[in-house]
């Protein structure tokens, strides 16, 4: 297994994601985590986190978590299912965690956990609230890596 990576700019694969805020914690082959602060771009207009902004983060950690796990292969995600519990809302703090179910040759299936902080001046504790659960299927190709295709489409 690959060693996991301490330190990650998403904005260099992922720039949706990066202009809401959303920071990577950890990537390895068993994880992938992040956390985001909900501000009010984050909402939809009843100013609860936007629920497709969860599902936003769920594909994103899963395709990032499969593309590390292969090597740094591109992917697509193919299938997302989530499903919202809870509400969070502007100034509520949110970590989420995709794990491997199953990593195959071409396809991949990650489980996604949205959790919400339930002490606000404590965000790292460990006493959360699911508020999103994901299942993304991932497809690999099996050939060139994310970053030398993305230096390819944008003619670098």
């Amino acid at each position: 297994m690959s060693e996991p990576s301490k330190k990650f700019d998403i904005e260099q694969f992922d720039i949706p994601l990066s202009k809401f805020g959303f920071e990577i914690d950890e990537i390895s082959a068993e994880k992938v985590s992040g956390h985001l602060l909900i501000t009010p771009k984050c909402c939809q207009p009843f100013h609860f986190l936007h629920g497709g902004l969860s599902a936003m983060i769920a594909e994103a950690l899963a395709s990032l978590g499969a593309s590390f796990t292969m090597g740094g292969t591109r992917v697509a995600g193919v299938q997302l299912s989530i499903n919202h519990l809870k509400s969070a809302k502007t100034g509520d703090y949110i970590v989420a965690e995709a794990t491997p179910v199953t990593i195959g040759k071409s396809i991949h299936v990650w489980d996604v956990r949205i959790t919400k902080a339930n002490d606000p001046d404590n965000p790292n504790h460990e006493a959360r609230t699911l508020i999103a659960s994901a299942t993304v299927t991932v497809y690999c190709f099996h050939h060139g890596s994310f970053p030398e295709m993305v230096k390819k489409q944008s003619k670098l």
